[in-house]
């Protein structure tokens, strides 16, 4: 169909932001795939990601899978809005447990995001990964987190190299979030000032924007998300 000519993958559509992505993208009349650990009804396809401890089984699972789906078809953008929180000092019982969620939730999406792009985005394309505005500074209270979000950060930056391996004149960008405004934090964090947690929306329309060229920022930016008073404002950060 023409009027579904631009094509999107969203790396974690099953989530609150990626149900956000899918939705805004659909209503636009963009072919849009989800990639997930169980199927999202909005989407025009899905790639379901089977549970395992070994990154490479999962990887290499989720590649063949996409590359059954889209042959040679490229996408304008793959979008990689997996992750996921948990907190703990280095003290903490649930150290290894959760830095080894956090690595499965950020890393090994990220690592595979990444890699579908070298192969399936069109040239001038857009991927964008998800790190943590925390993660610019130490995290002691969740050292877990920090790494995984660190180690995203550090990826996107890599990317935007000479012999990244990413089609030519593509962009990768990681956005910086603080708290985004979903249900689950809402629920977690229910005395919260909301007015300072970041619609999921607005990610769905900045990503939008930079897909089709406005206000793109040059590739390896970490663009902090900060949200204060109800009102989004976009800042690189510069490390």
């Amino acid at each position: 169909m023409a009027a579904e000519a631009h094509r999107v993958l969203v790396y974690g559509g099953r989530g609150a932001l990626g149900a956000t992505c899918v939705q805004h993208f659909r209503a636009k009349h963009w072919w849009v795939a989800s990639i997930d650990l169980a199927e999202n009804e909005e989407a025009n396809a899905n790639v379901v990601v089977k549970m395992t401890d070994s990154f490479t089984e999962q990887a290499d699972q989720v590649t063949a899978d996409v590359e059954k789906l889209l042959g040679e078809q490229k996408v304008d953008a793959i979008l990689c809005v997996a992750g996921g929180w948990a907190g703990g000092s280095a003290k903490a019982k649930s150290l290894y447990k959760n830095s080894d969620l956090m690595w499965k939730q950020s890393v090994w999406t990220s690592t595979i995001s990444s890699h579908l792009a070298t192969k399936h985005l069109k040239e001038g394309g857009l991927l964008t990964l998800t790190g943590a505005k925390a993660a610019l500074a130490g995290t002691p209270g969740m050292v877990g987190y920090g790494m995984a979000k660190g180690a995203v950060h550090q990826l996107c930056q890599s990317l935007a190299g000479a012999n990244s391996g990413l089609p030519s004149g593509s962009a990768a960008l990681a956005v910086l979030p603080v708290t985004l405004d979903t249900p689950m934090n809402r629920k977690s964090m229910p005395d919260a000032d909301f007015s300072s947690w970041t619609p999921l929306e607005f990610l769905a329309e900045t990503f939008y924007d930079w897909i089709t060229g406005k206000n793109r920022p040059s590739s390896g930016s970490l663009i902090q998300v900060v949200t204060t008073g109800g009102k989004t404002e976009l800042a690189a950060a510069h490390l």
